[in-house]
């Protein structure tokens, strides 16, 4: 500061102490300046000054010892973050969009690093962290300060971004105060502006060693979708968003795939390479809420999103954090750790661990926040994870095993044919050039119920031909929504017959091969006519159409064989409907379902025990009554 005034100074003239303190300010360096601008100071001065504060406040803060070794980013974090609390809470501002609890980004940071351990530890390190969503820059000082605990000569440069300009205030500050010269925090939107890309700015770096972050939760992202969906058709895989986007009134995603862009490469002709010689890709800590572990359906954007990550191997484990541990939101939350450079035993392997019932009760109350992890539990989640066993609250599963193919499930339409005096006028009204057809019909089967409807379709087009009468398609449409009346007696409505042509083999059975037999064709809605090797095809009736998930550890004939057709004799897998990556019938998907995993059955109380406290609460029902009728 070049400036002629210190806090001692500026409270000897009261009176221009508003002049002084601008003077003060503007005596920093740019780089100061830039910090001072963010936090909007100048208005904050004239709102002190008008309510007469100013003077008061100086005084306070120049007696406060406020160094960064006296008060460090930590707990400069968390003043701060009790105020934004303070104030979302007032605006109903969405959840987790500002800050983590500290003792979830220490558990974080040990998921990270503590892999790594005996890497980092030795030897002189160059290590870089990242995060696009740094907030006040919490997670990027806690990952140096547990590097710098272990390897004290470890150079650490973090990098970080957020479109909060106070936050990223806070966090410019504890970089400047800190003398991190070649660290560097960005303002913007991380989504629509990464300063990272290494083209718009090549001094900065484009991947990273490590990347810790958490998104906020649930937030829409429709003010970027222009341009996020124009670098996704644009750009595809050479870009941030190539698998596909999710819904656009939930972004968490969208953060995960810019992060995995940001991943050191793998020599993929030598992925046990040594980490850091020659730079051997990278992990990363990400915590979400439920809705990217299992929404959207096969082939929606998360699920692709899902499908890419785990078929390429790269989601190590996920942590399920107790409820009410943020303070702004009472929901669940989860601790994904996503790599390209797994370790041999953790290859196309996944570790859940359950950590719900872990939390313990804080003293007070902090907004929505009424639990935390003790330190003992951090270590504890922190050994499950590295011991890599399954246990009581840990499950080792197959990449595979969260993975399903959604099939259509057909049966067919069946209509019966009846010429009522009602359906008769209300199809002359509309077609009376047909009157001649419809009694000769009239005449073949009468007014009853007839359940052929192939036969009366048939000999329609007979007649017709014998009348020459011309039946467009939109007449024998209109022949068919008048006359035909679902019936599941009727018989099923044939679509088309042709030549059997080896049907199954023309198929691709990515997961479970099929064998090529031709009695096999009748799972997937093909019949033999009884005339020579012509088969048939039903048309399905659309309100009769079911969706089945087979897992892909399974058959998806013998699925079928088991689960759907002693209930349904008549259906037949739809066969047209198949994966537009590998080809397999079905769409292919992935979710994570934490519920149905770690369910725990509890059985219901014996009967006898539940009818003997109803009878108590009876006897005192009936004694209140019997007081109230005196």
């Amino acid at each position: 500061n070049r400036s002629q005034f210190s806090f001692a100074t500026l409270l000897g003239d009261p009176s221009n102490i508003e002049q002084h303190l601008t003077a003060y300010i503007d005596g920093f360096s740019l780089n100061v300046r830039e910090i001072f601008k963010h936090f909007d100071f100048e208005k904050e001065i004239e709102r002190m000054v008008d309510n007469g504060r100013l003077f008061l406040i100086v005084q306070q803060f120049s007696s406060m010892p406020l160094h960064p070794d006296r008060v460090d980013n930590i707990d400069m974090g968390l003043l701060f973050e009790d105020l934004i609390r303070r104030f979302n809470e007032a605006a109903n501002e969405t959840a987790g969009d500002h800050f983590t609890p500290r003792e979830v980004i220490r558990l974080m940071v040990n998921l990270l690093l503590e892999p790594d351990e005996k890497i980092l530890v030795t030897d002189d390190k160059i290590i870089t962290i990242y995060d696009p969503t740094c907030g006040t820059g919490g997670m990027l000082s806690e990952g140096q300060n547990w590097i710098g605990e272990h390897n004290e000569n470890a150079q650490v440069y973090v990098y970080g971004q957020d479109y909060n300009p106070r936050s990223y205030a806070v966090s410019a500050s504890d970089l400047l105060m800190k003398g991190n010269q070649r660290s560097f925090i960005a303002l913007g939107n991380t989504l629509t502006k990464d300063f990272f890309d290494g083209i718009k700015n090549p001094h900065l770096p484009s991947r990273f060693d490590y990347l810790i972050a958490n998104p906020p939760f649930g937030v829409d992202w429709k003010g970027q979708q222009s341009i996020i969906e124009d670098e996704h058709k644009k750009a595809g895989y050479a870009g941030r968003f190539g698998p596909k986007l999710p819904r656009v009134n939930d972004g968490a995603l969208l953060f995960l795939l810019h992060m995995i862009a940001k991943f050191q490469t793998v020599n993929k002709n030598n992925p046990e390479a040594p980490l850091f010689k020659d730079v051997e890709g990278s992990r990363a800590a990400v915590v979400f809420n439920g809705s990217p572990l299992f929404t959207g359906g096969a082939g929606s954007g998360e699920s692709e999103i899902r499908r890419w990550v785990i078929e390429n191997d790269w989601l190590e484990a996920i942590v399920a954090l107790p409820e009410q541990m943020f303070y702004n939101t009472g929901i669940g939350t989860f601790i994904w750790i996503v790599t390209n450079r797994k370790v041999k035993e953790r290859k196309h392997k996944i570790q859940l661990i359950d950590a719900r019932g872990l939390g313990d009760p804080m003293r007070r109350s902090l907004g929505d926040k009424r639990k935390y992890l003790t330190d003992t539990t951090i270590e504890n989640l922190t050994r499950v994870h590295g011991q890599f066993v399954p246990s009581s609250i840990s499950k080792i599963f197959d990449n595979n095993d969260f993975g399903y193919r959604r099939i259509t499930i057909e049966r067919p339409l069946r209509l019966r044919f009846e010429i009522s005096r009602r359906a008769k006028e209300i199809f002359l009204d509309s077609a009376p050039e047909y009157l001649d057809l419809i009694r000769e019909l009239e005449k073949e089967f009468g007014t009853e119920a007839y359940f052929d409807w192939n036969k009366v379709l048939e000999h329609t087009k007979t007649t017709a031909k014998k009348l020459e009468v011309k039946l467009p398609a939109s007449i024998l449409k209109y022949f068919r929504q008048v006359f035909a009346i679902q019936d599941e007696t009727a018989k099923p409505i044939i679509q088309k017959e042709h030549a059997l042509e080896g049907f199954i083999g023309a198929h691709h059975f990515p997961d479970h091969p099929m064998p090529k037999q031709a009695n096999l064709d009748t799972y997937f809605g093909i019949y033999r006519t009884g005339k020579g090797k012509k088969t048939m095809q039903y048309e399905p009736d659309p309100k009769l159409r079911d969706f089945e998930n087979v897992p892909l550890s399974e058959n998806i004939l013998e699925f079928f064989i088991r689960e759907v057709q002693p209930f349904v004799p008549d259906a037949w897998i739809d066969s047209d409907t198949s994966d537009e990556k590998d080809g397999g019938i079905g769409k292919k998907g992935y979710e994570i379902n934490f519920n149905r995993e770690f369910f725990k059955y509890n059985p219901p109380r014996p009967l006898e025990q539940i009818d003997a406290e109803l009878q108590v609460v009876e006897e005192r029902i009936l004694k209140l009554l019997s007081q109230v009728v005196r």
